[in-house]
């Protein structure tokens, strides 16, 4: 029997080398050591179905800490596992190992040569940031996969990634010119061609040694290596077959580089890799083919290509529906439908001659009428259209993992690669084996080459792991039968790493094991990957296994609607509540987080402002809605969410909704902020400056009748010193100045007159005591045109409130009873039809989004259908056509307009585009920002005045700064405003101020 002692002593022998390393790491390199036990959760993840927590990470600063990393590690026998962004799909970046991530340092172009079109680049560099960097030369890397606005070049090439259009510019294999790597000994070696390595030199010794191995299994490399264009499972050993028009090269060298690509970091780490650059096409057009049934559009396909386009992607039947689901993707599908087809496929043709390219997308249009389909096709030969849908199409993955419930389309068999002429009866027949087991399969990607993304629908809490072993089995015969590649794209890792013995035979395997030996004969890179793997359903790497489950809490919100059960096979679903308990919703919630890491992104949409100044897992929605799956499952202790490791983790969560808007999987982090604080106040208590934020809708009334005194606090500078000191906030901020009370000295219109057109100015807290100005504009512009304006207020009682100040404080049952208060109020007119107006975004939006998960039911829908931003009911109303109003031009001739977060997230930043353009002879320009960083109280908190600024100065201030000195800078939230303010020095205005001046009276 086993002793206490006995156990300690056990568990000691394991935690003393771990310490050690972390300890000598921490010492000698410059970068971050991370071995918490929250950061390692963090980095336990891609994005599979996998989760193995890792030893420990490290975020090398410099090529010189790289190399260190490496060297601490072999000196303590520590696995090594290279990772960029993590969104492998098959299990290669995780691994119980000692994590280096090149993300955030190592991003660098190197070199660079326009003649030679080549260009050398650190492994952390994201795809599309290089083509970014490569566009004014007129080149780019064509390689591009649908997360090439977050993977890295390092990540493709251990995964021989190949992207969309492969029939035209191949792999990534077909791409690399060399590889500069660390070895596992420790020793750098310079992977290029063969013809060129010098006599003698360890790279020539390597090269020598790696002929022999493929040289002794030749006759089995013949036979067994898949003959498709999509091959990218084992190592690349054909690449010194004689036999073989080497397919690597297009002048048939042979170039020991292509060995790691596609490597999975199993025999070196990438320092430095060299890639052939291509002409970036002038031209561009896109045809979208409707297609009835799914087999047609598999069968048409061979035909398709011989048109010779740059891309064929597929997108079924379930990926629309889900589009349509999604408000960011909804407008764009609809433009490329027909009816209803059960499939569409995108046709790309590209290149230097427009002529030519639209030449082709007629010859699409015949083709599709010889093939019987005559006007199947939405032509599509504007770029910001094509642009728009290939947006969508890239957000397959999630897209696909949006669905709510335990089901998820679960990825193991999704890019088996088969020869066109087999595609639709492979098609079919796998369609059948998912049918035997009651699911359905989704299907996306790349047509072109006879690689589908397919994923069934499984639930692995429950006997999802019993199905995916007999659908893999029965799959494999089907890609054996067809001649085809069980590994088409994302590699083998975890998940199909047991294959390859299977795909290539027993001998060919052995010859791996050789090449495995041979460059890394401790075993120390990333081991249990392409050689000597587990089971694909090994349990123990699963990240949701059959004892998973969520700890006992009670969330605040109403989490019912993502506890819906769906068929597989008819989409069906039962009514929201019948899967689980609250606990239950919430975590399923937050499971919609599938790791893929849309949300590693620099230049486009709201997306994620904290992630965008730091770099770091921690302040990406990935790593947040990671670190509460391991809290709500209890594998970061037992406090649940309101641990410290929750709290750091939501940090410097601004509560934008970018992510509600921009994560396809729809992971709404501002609402789980909302739970965390929550459950954080109720556990811990609220601060004075908590509750100074949280009561201000109460007490505004008493400040605004002392407004003088209050706000002559700033004017004492020891006075205002000790008010900031005292509740925490930054020295650097002035304090909100309060300026009467709009709605106490507003007249309320005398009865309804029958027919009068009404509308409910909600006039929220700050335009009512701080901006009054703001609220009185609007009630011109509305009465103007010819609007009988209510307001938010009874004679006697406090104006409603949103509750968004308590909600942010973590006062939620305040919020809620505020929400309740101000429903009860509202309902009488939304029943007879009056549009609710709201100025700030924040305080109107949230009765179309945080009211409908307090449990108020139908009233609650009906108050968010009713209820308009500002500029959104004058666009509704103009055009009903009942909006009466005559604009003059303004003295200023130019608009600088900025988008609240709020106002992207719910896409309603295009109304105050279009009321802008309503005022002759005005210009207007949307500055292309996330937040600003203000963030309600967030950037007057002391710990958070930096970040806060470092929001801003991403790309707001700076426009602000260059724009001319004569623009007017309009900004609709309270918060951007003062951001702005403090910021550039300029003053914004709500719109509703420009259009009251502009009303023309006369």
């Amino acid at each position: 029997m086993t002793s206490l002692t006995d156990k300690t002593q056990s568990r000691d022998a394991k935690v003393k080398p771990v310490t050690e390393l972390a300890t000598r790491l921490s010492r000698e390199l410059a970068g971050e050591v991370l071995f918490d036990q929250a950061s390692r959760g963090r980095y336990s993840t891609d994005a599979s179905i996998y989760q193995v927590t890792p030893v420990g990470v490290v975020i090398p600063r410099h090529q010189a800490d790289l190399g260190l990393a490496l060297d601490i590690a072999r000196d303590a026998k520590v696995p090594v596992l290279a990772r960029g962004a993590g969104t492998s799909q098959c299990g290669q970046t995780v691994g119980e190992a000692l994590v280096i991530d090149t993300t955030r340092y190592l991003k660098e172009v190197i070199e660079f040569d326009a003649d030679a079109r080549t260009v050398t680049v650190e492994p952390g560099i994201v795809l599309d940031h290089l083509n970014a960097w490569l566009k004014p030369h007129g080149l780019w890397y064509p390689v591009d996969v649908s997360t090439s606005a977050q993977c890295t070049i390092g990540g493709m090439a251990g995964n021989n990634s190949c992207g969309s259009r492969s029939i035209r510019y191949g792999n990534m294999v077909h791409n690399v010119l060399g590889v500069e790597a660390r070895m596992a000994d420790g020793s750098e070696v310079a992977f290029g061609f063969v013809d060129r390595l010098a006599e003698g030199s360890p790279e020539q010794r390597l090269a020598a040694q790696v002929k022999a191995i493929a040289e002794r299994v030749g006759p089995e490399i013949r036979e067994h290596f898949p003959k498709v264009l999509r091959r990218v499972g084992g190592y690349n050993l054909d690449l010194f077959d004689c036999q073989n028009p080497k397919p690597y090269d297009p002048d048939g060298r042979v170039n020991l580089a292509h060995l790691l690509v596609g490597s999975e970091g199993t025999l070196g780490v990438s320092r430095r890799i060299t890639l052939r650059l291509s002409p970036l096409p002038t031209h561009k057009v896109l045809g979208v083919v409707n297609f009835p049934t799914f087999y047609q559009a598999m069968d048409f396909t061979q035909h398709i290509v011989e048109l010779d386009p740059t891309a064929v992607e597929l997108v079924d039947r379930t990926m629309i529906d889900l589009s349509l689901e999604n408000p960011a993707f909804r407008p764009v599908i609809e433009k490329a439908l027909i009816g209803k087809p059960e499939a569409i496929l995108l046709v790309e043709f590209a290149g230097q001659d427009e002529a030519a390219q639209r030449q082709a997308l007629a010859s699409l249009n015949q083709l599709m009428g010889d093939l019987g389909l005559p006007g199947s096709v939405v032509d599509m030969p504007e770029a910001a259209e094509q642009k728009a849908l290939w947006n969508v199409r890239k957000a397959g993955l999630n897209i696909m993992m949006s669905m709510k419930g335990d089901g998820k389309p679960v990825s193991f068999i999704e890019d088996c690669a088969v020869p066109l002429e087999h595609l639709a009866e492979y098609t079919d027949k796998l369609t059948q084996v998912f049918h035997r087991y009651g699911t359905e399969g989704t299907w996306y990607a790349h047509a072109s080459v006879g690689t589908l993304h397919v994923r069934p629908i499984l639930d692995m809490r429950r006997d999802g792991a019993e199905k995916m072993r007999e659908i893999a089995e029965q799959a494999s015969a089907l890609v054996r039968e067809y001649k085809g590649a069980y590994s088409g794209e994302h590699g083998d890792g975890l998940c199909r790493g047991e294959w390859v013995a299977w795909q290539f035979g027993p001998t060919v395997n052995d010859a791996f094991r050789d090449i495995k030996q041979l460059f890394d004969p401790e075993n120390l890179l990333n081991p249990g990957k392409i050689v000597d793997t587990p089971k694909m359903d090994d349990s123990r790497y699963f990240r949701f296994a059959k004892d998973y489950q969520a700890i006992p809490l009670t969330p605040v919100f109403d989490w019912s609607a993502w506890n819906v059960k769906r068929d597989p096979l008819t989409g069906d679903q039962t009514p929201p509540g019948s899967g689980g308990d609250a606990t239950h919703g919430l975590a399923m919630a937050v499971e919609m987080c599938n790791n893929n890491g849309h949300c590693r992104k620099f230049d486009a949409g709201t997306m994620c402002p904290s992630y965008r100044i730091t770099q770091d897992e921690q302040h990406l929605t990935r790593g947040r809605a990671n670190t509460l799956r391991l809290v709500l499952s209890g594998q970061l202790g037992d406090e649940g969410l309101a641990s410290d490791d929750v709290k750091e983790a939501l940090d410097l969560c601004v509560s934008c909704k970018g992510c509600k808007r921009d994560c396809p999987t729809g992971v709404d982090m501002a609402k789980f902020k909302i739970e965390a604080r929550t459950a954080r106040a109720r556990a811990m208590g609220l601060s004075l400056r908590d509750r100074m934020v949280g009561e201000m809708p109460r007490y505004a009334p008493w400040a605004s009748r002392f407004s003088g005194l209050l706000n002559g606090v700033e004017r004492v500078p020891f006075l205002a010193r000790r008010v900031k000191q005292v509740l925490k906030l930054a020295p650097q901020r002035a304090l909100p100045v309060f300026d009467g009370n709009f709605l106490a000295a507003a007249e309320a219109p005398n009865g309804i007159a029958a027919g009068a057109r009404e509308v409910l100015l909600f006039v929220d807290t700050f335009n009512n005591y701080m901006e009054g100005a703001n609220a009185e504009a609007a009630k011109r512009v509305l009465e103007a045109a010819g609007y009988r304006v209510h307001l938010n207020v009874k004679q006697g009682q406090r104006p409603l409130c949103c509750g968004r100040t308590y909600l942010s404080s973590g006062q939620f049952d305040k919020a809620k009873a505020e929400a309740r208060r101000t429903l009860e109020h509202l309902m009488p007119f939304v029943q007879r039809g009056v549009s609710i107006v709201g100025l700030e975004p924040s305080c109107l939006l949230t009765m179309r989004d945080e009211f409908l998960q307090y449990g108020f039911g139908d009233e609650a829908r009906a108050l968010a259908d009713a209820a308009y931003l500002f500029e959104e009911f004058l666009v509704e109303a103009m055009a009903a056509e009942q909006l009466p109003l005559t604009l003059k031009p303004l003295p200023h001739k130019r608009v600088m307009l900025h988008g609240h977060c709020h106002q992207k997230a719910f896409d309603a930043l295009r109304p105050v585009e279009q009321v802008l353009g309503w005022i002759p002879e005005l210009q207007v320009e949307t500055i292309t920002s996330s937040c600003c960083g203000m963030a309600g109280s967030f950037g007057y908190e002391v710990e958070h005045y930096d970040a806060s600024l470092k929001m801003a100065e991403l790309s707001l201030l700076p426009a602000i700064r260059e724009a001319d000195s004569d623009a007017v800078v309009v900004a609709d939230g309270t918060s951007c405003r003062h951001q702005i303010k403090d910021g550039s020095g300029r003053e914004a205005v709500h719109v509703a101020r420009l259009l009251e001046q502009a009303l023309d009276v006369s």
